[in-house]
């Protein structure tokens, strides 16, 4: 990613129970993002919320599972948001609950690249 070049934010609006082939759709999702070499992903976790069923979820101390709102956000150039939709688009027909994916045209105004760590030194 370049600073002032337009790139596109990618929104992906799930549930965090989402599953697809048994894992988290969260987490599938993140790494998918990585295979296709997308700038990188973050998943935010909403406290309440409600969606196209109209059932508002919210965080509850007593609940071990709880059915909160997940956005998945990533930006990157558009070339590489379109190719990465086109992979993931399919599943999406094979999950069984709602979601919403949205895109928005942005600038970027500052991309640092942080320092790469090793994880083993010899």
């Amino acid at each position: 990613m370049e600073t002032g070049k337009e790139s596109i934010r990618l929104r992906i609006y799930i549930s965090s129970t989402d599953k697809f082939r048994h894992s988290l759709l969260s987490e599938t999702l993140v790494f998918a993002a990585r295979r296709y070499g997308l700038a990188g992903a973050t998943v935010i976790r909403g406290s309440m919320g409600y969606g196209s069923s109209s059932v508002v979820h919210t965080s509850k101390f007593w609940e071990i599972t709880e059915k909160l709102p997940v956005v998945i956000e990533m930006i990157d150039e558009a070339s590489k948001i379109e190719h990465f939709m086109k992979g993931i688009r399919p599943w999406f027909d094979k999950i069984p609950t709602g979601c919403l994916i949205t895109t928005e045209k942005i600038e970027i105004v500052l991309f640092k690249q942080g320092i790469k760590k090793k994880f083993f030194t010899l």
